[in-house]
C-alpha cells in the first residue's frame, strides 16, 4: 500500500481542523453559529479557501453528521464488545452507551436525530442505504437481536397479523439491513422508538415535567423492553432448560 503524499496528509489534517473548527461552533452556538466565515476565521483562512475541501457548507454539515454517526457506532460497538458474548447483555450495555453519548453530547445528538436540517436533505434520505453512516449504527443493533432470534425467538405479535398490518411497508428498515426477517425489524423499530424516545426527550429536555431523574426511567423502561424481548417459556416445553 502506497503510504500517502504529503499533499494527502496536508489536506487531510485541513479537513480534519475544518470539521473539528464546526464542531466547536455547533456545540457552543448551534447550528446557526456554523458558517464557512466563522470557521474560516478561527482557523486564520479565508472562507473561500473552505471550497476547495468542500463544495458548500451543507456538505462540511453532512461531513460532520456522517462523523457523529460514525463516533456513536464507535461507542455503541465498545460497550457491546465490552460486555461479554450474551445477546441481551450486549443490547442493555449498547443502549446505555447511546445514551450516555447522546446526553454527553446534545448539540451533536441534535444535528443527527432532531428535527432535519435544511440542505441536508440528501443526506438525510440516504440513510436506507445500506453503506449510510446511520445504516451502519443501526446494523449494530440489528447483531444481538439476530442473534437472539436464533437462540431463543423474539415475542412479537403473531407473523400473519405483522405481515397484514406492516409487510412490504417495513421495506426500507429491511432492505438497508440485508433483508431482515419481518419479525427482526419489526422488534428492532420497535426497541429504537422506545429507547430512542426516552433519549430524545432527555436531550430536548421534554421530561422535567414528569421525573427528577430521567436515567432512572430509561433504566426502568430498558428493563421492560428486555423483559418483552423474548418468548415466555411453556412450563409443557421440557426441551428447554
Amino acid at each position: 500500500m502506497t503510504a500517502p503524499s504529503r499533499r494527502e496528509r496536508l489536506r487531510t489534517a485541513t479537513v480534519a481542523e475544518l470539521k473539528d473548527g464546526a464542531r466547536r461552533l455547533l456545540v457552543s452556538g448551534g447550528l446557526e453559529a456554523v458558517s464557512l466565515r466563522a470557521i474560516a476565521r478561527d482557523m486564520g483562512m479565508t472562507a473561500p479557501a473552505i471550497y476547495r475541501y468542500f463544495p458548500s457548507l451543507e456538505a462540511l454539515v453532512a461531513a460532520l453528521a456522517a462523523d457523529f454517526y460514525d463516533e456513536l457506532r464507535e461507542t455503541v460497538e465498545a460497550a457491546r464488545d465490552a460486555a461479554g458474548a450474551d445477546p441481551l447483555d450486549q443490547l442493555l450495555a449498547m443502549a446505555r452507551a447511546f445514551r450516555r453519548w447522546g446526553v454527553g453530547n446534545r448539540a451533536e445528538f441534535t444535528l443527527i436525530f432532531g428535527n432535519p436540517v435544511p440542505g441536508l436533505e440528501e443526506f438525510t434520505d440516504a440513510c436506507g442505504d445500506d453503506d449510510h453512516p446511520g445504516a451502519r449504527l443501526g446494523a449494530v443493533f440489528v447483531g444481538p437481536l439476530t442473534t437472539l432470534a436464533e437462540r431463543t425467538g423474539l415475542r412479537t405479535p403473531p407473523p400473519e397479523f405483522l405481515e397484514r398490518h406492516l409487510g412490504d411497508r417495513l421495506g426500507p428498515l429491511r432492505q438497508s439491513q440485508g433483508d431482515l426477517s419481518l419479525e427482526i425489524a419489526y422488534v428492532f423499530l420497535s426497541g429504537w422508538a422506545r429507547i430512542y424516545g426516552l433519549v430524545a426527550m432527555e436531550v430536548f429536555d421534554h421530561l422535567r415535567w414528569a421525573v427528577s431523574e430521567p436515567q432512572a426511567l430509561f433504566e426502568t423502561e430498558l428493563a421492560a423492553f428486555v423483559t418483552q424481548l423474548t418468548p415466555t417459556p411453556d412450563p409443557a416445553d421440557t426441551t428447554r432448560p
